[in-house]
């Protein structure tokens, strides 16, 4: 409860704010995905310890042979499978607990978008988002940190309305040549053949 103006924060913060090891790591980890900062980080962390809580709930209640708690545990299997987090097929209670953060900071809008190659770089990515050159299907999104379920990420493209858009924008021209672009390997020399 409480002034609707003031809302509760919904992630947790480190208990100690400075371990070498633990700010090391996520250094790294607001490097490789694009992040903003170490807040985007810790709201991907206390998601991931709220779903594995609820796992560890519902183990310990299957345990005990509640009916409710098979029906549960099916929902949450399906809705991680949906997300895309956990594989296809028969997922487990235990599957849920082996997660890490980075399995949901891939289903993150920007990692994916960088991931099929239509921006430069996973900051590029979220630039691009946040100024509305990506939808996904018929709804431009504009948010970087949007989970990505299995099924949208087919749907994922340009905005019909970016400049982007177009196929020989210089941007997307520029784009493909670095792709394609690929160091030039010596020809294989042969032993015997002398100049």
């Amino acid at each position: 409860m409480g002034d609707p103006k003031f809302l509760r924060r919904t992630y947790d913060t480190p208990k100690h704010p400075w371990e070498a090891g633990r700010m090391a790591e996520e250094r790294k980890l607001l490097e490789k995905y694009g992040l903003k900062n170490k807040r985007e980080l810790w709201k991907a962390q206390s998601n991931l310890r709220r779903i594995r809580g609820q796992a560890r709930e519902l183990q310990a209640r299957l345990r005990a042979g509640e009916p409710q708690a098979q029906r549960e545990t099916a929902l949450l299997l399906a809705r991680l499978t949906r997300l895309g987090v956990l594989p296809s097929g028969t997922p487990s209670i235990d599957d849920v607990l082996t997660l890490t953060t980075e399995d949901l900071l891939r289903r993150r809008f920007e990692w994916i978008v960088f991931h099929r190659n239509l921006a430069p770089t996973p900051r590029g990515a979220r630039q691009w988002i946040v100024h509305g050159h990506f939808s996904i299907g018929d709804h431009r999104v504009t948010r970087p940190g949007y989970l990505v379920s299995s099924g949208e990420e087919a749907l994922i493209a340009y905005s019909p309305t970016s400049p982007i858009s177009a196929d020989d924008h210089a941007v997307r021209t520029a784009l493909r040549e670095r792709l394609n672009a690929r160091p030039i390997a010596a020809p294989p020399s042969d032993g015997g053949e002398e100049a």
